[in-house]
């Protein structure tokens, strides 16, 4: 078995995994990015523990699906927003061999790569997108990232930044700071705190403090915070427009807490990628994921199989 885990901004989740990428047992604790590099990957090595519970069975290798730009082939991170404190620069795969130690067989594979990249491997191999030639997966949470596969493999790009289509400037986004430091960007408006911010630039209500609240007030009738959902979700709807303009992927597949809104999202979202995407695009399916919180775990276990 090997073991899959998701480095997120908020939590950590690890799994063990059997050939087929099914998880046998799942473990779940928080990340403590703010505390450094040293601090993730001990949250990484105490959930292993804590899934092998004594057991003297080792690891065939690990797949991690881990927040920022990775160098997929070093396994180190890039770049990486301010939630993960001294995160770029950080070579967590040779780390994280270090911390499991006795945990691995001899010679076992850590591989790691962009959490949504992993989460795009799951559903190409699993979900919403297998059998396609080619794929857009797009996770709009928190905040917005994307992997794209072509041919059945991860495009990674000459800068390791291929799918971060959360920096694409967007219409509508220019009022709103990106956390990358920019103006306008998609994640600006698109991704969940995006989305609350926007809500907020409108005059909403001070006392909603997340998108769970200004998703709720909008399907009680608020009228800004209406607006705000249609304008948030229009916003991913064009940039996805572009995107399928230089891509042309046979699917794109939309998962992430942030569309689990409902039609309130998906509606203005659709008609937004409607409005601006060419003739020769309007037939691309544009799916929900379906394997939800797995699909990055199970796209890590498929990528440290890879590697074995």
């Amino acid at each position: 078995m090997v073991l899959a885990v998701d480095i997120g901004g908020t939590k950590t989740s690890a799994a063990l995994a059997d050939r087929g990428d099914m998880l046998l047992c799942t473990e779940t604790a928080p990340t403590r990015a703010a505390e450094g590099p040293a601090a993730v990957v001990s949250t990484v090595a105490g959930l292993a523990r804590r899934l092998l519970d004594g057991s003297p069975a080792r690891l065939s290798g690990v797949g991690i699906g881990a927040a920022g730009v990775v160098n997929a082939v070093t396994g180190t991170i890039v770049s990486a927003t301010d939630t993960f404190a001294d995160w770029p620069g950080t070579p967590v795969a040779e780390l994280v061999r270090e911390a499991l130690g006795d945990l691995l067989v001899p010679r076992a594979p850590v591989v790691v790569q962009n959490d949504v990249d992993a989460h795009a491997e799951g559903e190409h191999r699993h979900g919403a997108a297998a059998g396609a030639a080619s794929a857009l997966v797009v996770a709009v949470g928190t905040g917005v990232g994307a992997g794209l596969i072509l041919d059945g493999s991860a495009v990674r790009g000459a800068h390791h930044v291929a799918g971060e289509i959360a920096h694409l400037p967007t219409p509508g986004a220019e009022h709103l700071r990106c956390p990358c430091g920019r103006m306008g960007h998609l994640e600006a408006i698109g991704s969940g705190i995006g989305l609350h911010a926007h809500f907020r630039w409108l005059g909403g209500d001070p006392h909603i403090i997340d998108a769970r609240g200004v998703a709720a007030a909008a399907a009680d009738g608020d009228p800004i915070a209406i607006r705000a959902v249609g304008e948030s979700a229009a916003a991913v709807g064009r940039a996805l427009a572009g995107a399928a303009t230089i891509l042309d992927p046979e699917r794109i597949v939309i998962t992430g807490g942030v569309p689990k809104i409902g039609d309130a999202w998906w509606t203005p979202m659709l008609s937004a990628y409607a409005d601006d995407a060419i003739d020769a695009l309007q037939s691309t399916p544009i799916l929900p994921g379906e394997l939800g919180d797995d699909a990055p775990l199970r796209g890590a276990a498929a990528s440290a199989w890879r590697a074995i």
